[in-house]
């Protein structure tokens, strides 16, 4: 399974000669950011879900730049930045917007929303996410939050039962050995 996610991940030298990651500088050549253990993938894998889902633009600088700071897996939080993507983002964006208006418990802002909607093509896609306000930054917020520490506690859980079961199927195969050279 290791060997499959480093295929699958960028490698050390692709990022570091990335343009936009380029200003992290030395800091990259930390071989701690690079190593697939349990803790580093798990952290990268929800820091890159909680920048790509909580921020629009720059998430792979800044969740990179997390990782450093953190000491967690630079590809994983790299990949895991695209969670959001154009087939993802309405749906995310949509389902933020109206659990933030939920939590608020204001209906007025749900006029925002299609205000926002009926805008004319020339205005930027920023200004209409902009009106949406603040159930929209509550929403993403919460989801960010609460989707980037499920992942780490799924990732850390799962990875922690594979090496249960495989030291379980160790100590049975050690245990039949030992049972077949007695008898």
């Amino acid at each position: 399974m290791k060997q499959r996610l480093q295929r699958m991940l960028p490698n050390a030298e692709s990022v570091r000669s990335n343009r936009w990651l380029r200003w992290l500088g030395p800091a990259l050549h930390h071989p701690q950011l690079w190593r697939i253990t349990r803790r580093g993938v798990a952290l990268g894998v929800a820091l890159g879900i909680f920048f790509g889902l909580l921020i629009p633009v720059a998430q792979i600088p800044l969740s990179a730049a997390a990782a450093v700071v953190l000491r967690a897996n630079i590809p994983t939080a790299i990949a895991s930045t695209l969670v959001t993507n154009p087939v993802t983002f309405a749906p995310i964006y949509y389902a933020a917007y109206h659990l933030g208006a939920m939590l608020i418990g204001d209906d007025g802002s749900l006029r925002n929303l299609e205000s926002a909607q009926t805008e004319s093509v020339d205005s930027s896609w920023i200004e209409r996410i902009a009106a949406l306000g603040k159930p929209l930054l509550l929403g993403l917020l919460i989801l960010a939050s609460s989707m980037g520490a499920l992942s780490y506690l799924l990732i850390s859980g799962l990875w922690r039962l594979k090496i249960s079961l495989a030291w379980r199927r160790r100590r049975r195969r050690l245990s039949a050995n030992r049972n077949g050279k007695e008898g």
